[in-house]
């Protein structure tokens, strides 16, 4: 039966659903936006899954208010095009000499002077370094080494300040204040003010907040269930259609096809759109305390989707994951990238870092890092339905791969997933922030 296939390849309700969601505008974890991006998922969810329902939980809340460096008396840097504050910067002035260090690796910190400073890093790495950094692990070298504040500068020229949280699960409000700005504007800070006495001011507001996630499920009533997963909230400064108002409109695209394919289906699947990935995974955090693991057979989390035409998947070293993969692209002769890696950075990994099988699904794209993501232009014109049609049909055949009884896919032992961690070098920054949840 490929009736289902057609009926993507036609089909308007991924897209309607994504330009629903950007048209919200703001949907910042724990906004008026946020809530209303999740009421219309559940409710779109509701057309073809069954218990679609939404579950609060509370978080610490952030709201932005201004931002600027300053030179003595003269700004040198305010408008929303140079200069933002970082989601979870505490508000307040800071003072200090500008020092520039680089690519903020680790190294770079430990050869620079940065007690008292106002630190500049880079958001991208060399390409020669063997890992990629984390904004938040470079704010947190800038801390040990006893800086000011940060200042987290855009590769990506363009007039772009980054937006991204800092902050960690124990302190979500982080030690210094923290902006982004862009690449020329980085340029420019680093060629007239290097040494020289700057200040860095954030404005914003901290109250507690309440932010919830979405679900709904469908299939046969067993006891393991595959998760079919993204996030509902996006950063404030644009429309967060790639980062992830995207990947919530292929979930929904997929359980419309999934509706049509239950008979296929050995093991229930669930859907769920978490809210407050973007200030630290909390809403999957949320989940993952409460669920039993055991019962959870397999994780699909769409986070990145659709950017690009060919699906890149980090497999994080499961077999059965990659092997329902291969499957998948040889059934449609269709290319999908596939990593054993680990991804510690989006709403599987709560799951995964557990040992429960987890598959972090985002597309292949140009250039390195984010690139339009975490900046004004994440916005609707940058995707294509084509695309999400194209990649709604394969995520849509994985989640069946996952859910059948004929597929194996073995948990991993904790410790596994550790070492590997280790292996790969990110154990050390997940230490930094506060994110290595194993004990020593």
């Amino acid at each position: 039966m490929t009736e289902w296939i057609g009926e993507t390849f036609t089909s308007d309700v991924g897209w309607s659903h994504l330009t629903e969601l950007v048209d919200i505008g703001n949907r910042m974890a724990g906004s008026e936006g946020e809530r209303r991006a999740a009421a219309a998922t559940r409710d779109a969810l509701s057309e073809y899954a069954d218990e679609a329902s939404l579950e609060a939980f509370d978080i610490q809340g952030w709201e932005r208010g201004s931002s600027a460096i300053f030179a003595g008396d003269e700004p040198i840097a305010e408008a929303d095009r140079e200069v933002i504050s970082l989601p979870r910067s505490p508000s307040g002035d800071a003072h200090g000499r500008l020092v520039d260090v680089g690519h903020g690796l680790p190294e770079d910190f430990e050869d620079a002077d940065c007690e008292g400073a106002i630190v500049m890093a880079s958001s991208d790495v060399p390409s020669w370094y063997d890992r990629y950094i984390h904004r938040r692990e470079k704010y947190y070298y800038a801390v040990e080494a006893g800086a000011a504040a940060f200042v987290y500068a855009n590769h990506v020229e363009g007039m772009l300040p980054p937006t991204g949280s800092v902050g960690t699960p124990e302190e979500p409000i982080g030690d210094i204040p923290a902006v982004g700005v862009a690449s020329e504007t980085g340029a420019r800070l680093a060629r007239r003010y290097e040494g020289e006495d700057v200040t860095v001011g954030v404005d914003c507001a901290t109250p507690d907040a309440t932010s919830q996630n979405v679900h709904a499920e469908l299939g046969p009533d067993t006891d393991e269930r595959v998760l079919v997963t993204s996030h509902v909230d996006a950063h404030d400064i644009a429309e967060g259609a790639m980062d992830n108002g995207a990947g919530t409109a292929a979930v929904v695209e997929v359980a419309r096809a999934l509706a049509a394919r239950e008979d296929d289906l050995d093991h229930r699947v669930e859907f769920v759109a978490f809210g407050a990935e973007e200030v630290g995974l909390v809403g999957s955090n949320h989940l993952a305390d409460e669920r039993d693991h055991d019962e959870i057979r397999a994780i699909l989390n769409l986070d990145g989707v659709v950017r690009g035409r060919t699906l890149e998947l980090y497999t994080h070293g499961f077999d059965g994951l990659d092997a329902a993969a291969e499957a998948v692209a040889d059934r449609f002769d269709h290319p999908i990238t596939t990593t054993p890696e680990q991804g510690p950075h989006s709403d599987h990994w709560p799951f995964v870092q557990w040992g429960v099988p987890g598959v972090h699904a985002m597309s292949e794209t140009d250039g390195d890092g984010r690139g339009w993501g975490h900046t004004h232009a994440d916005t609707l014109d940058k995707l294509e339905p084509r695309t999400l049609r194209e990649q709604a049909v394969l995520l849509t055949d994985l989640a069946v791969e996952f859910a059948s009884d004929e597929r194996a896919i073995a948990p991993k032992d904790p410790e596994e997933i550790a070492v590997a961690l280790e292996a790969q070098d990110l154990a050390e920054g997940m230490k930094v922030v506060g994110d290595w949840p194993y004990d020593e």
